[in-house]
């Protein structure tokens, strides 16, 4: 993954503090390492209800953070958080690339936008959820999935309101939470909270599940790298960086 001999550079713009110490260690784990911007955007409320999300994930808002990425010769940009993203709808999605994309002039998407196109690449068309969102945002997320023909066999609610309780949660409680809302038929499951940590752990989600797991903080990654047109297969972060890119 390299461009005339330059490490590649991404950007990520973050809502708040969770698990953003995922993004450069994933940027170590790929080879060749690639350079990660991380800009912390701002929001009224920490809280997953549509009303603080569709703040959060505004055009106005991912605007006032694109000012930090302009001149540090990024190559591509993702809005990385999920909910404050799909509870807007594809036409709000759209809004926020498009924002992206004028104010940075690289190729943008979002990571709700990448688990689509993430679950595409793996052949995934029947998945369990294990969201820690409450009941009615993790709903939301069912039906965008739904909306993209992607077939939902069971989704799970943990019920946290915060992102920065999401961020607190260690290693074996993401295990077990994983483990405890898989379900026989699905080709795979999604884990779809960016204040989640999971690049560390993706390798023994699957090993523990015997399938392919989507992280939200995984799949912004790779789709990151996507839209550099420089990805390059990888060994360390389960079965959707063994896939090549079209």
């Amino acid at each position: 993954m390299t461009q005339n001999n330059q490490l590649i550079k991404v950007g990520f713009l973050y809502p708040g503090y969770a698990a953003e110490d995922d993004y450069p260690l994933l940027g170590q784990m790929v080879s060749p390492k690639v350079d990660v911007k991380l800009i912390h955007t701002k929001f009224n409320e920490d809280a997953h209800t549509v009303e603080a999300l569709s703040e959060m994930g505004s055009p106005q808002r991912i605007k006032e953070g694109t000012k930090a990425l302009v001149g540090t010769g990024i190559q591509s940009v993702l809005w990385t958080s999920t909910s404050a993203s799909f509870v807007l709808g594809l036409e709000g999605i759209k809004k926020q690339i498009a924002t992206l994309e004028a104010s940075l002039q690289v190729p943008a998407s979002t990571t709700a936008l990448a688990f689509i196109r993430a679950a595409k690449t793996i052949g995934a068309k029947r998945v369990a959820i294990a969201a820690t969102y409450p009941e009615d945002i993790a709903l939301l997320f069912k039906t965008f999935l739904e909306s993209f023909d992607i077939e939902v066999l069971q989704y799970s609610s943990k019920g946290i309101i915060t992102a920065a309780e999401v961020g607190t949660l260690q290693k074996e409680e993401v295990l077990r939470f994983a483990v405890d809302n898989d379900c026989p038929g699905a080709d795979a499951v999604f884990i779809p909270d960016t204040a989640l940590h999971s690049a560390a752990w993706i390798e023994e989600l699957e090993q523990l599940l015997q399938k392919p797991v989507l992280t939200a903080n995984q799949v912004s990654f790779w789709e990151a790298l996507r839209l550099t047109g420089q990805f390059t297969p990888q060994k360390r972060l389960g079965t959707l960086f063994k896939k090549s890119c079209s």
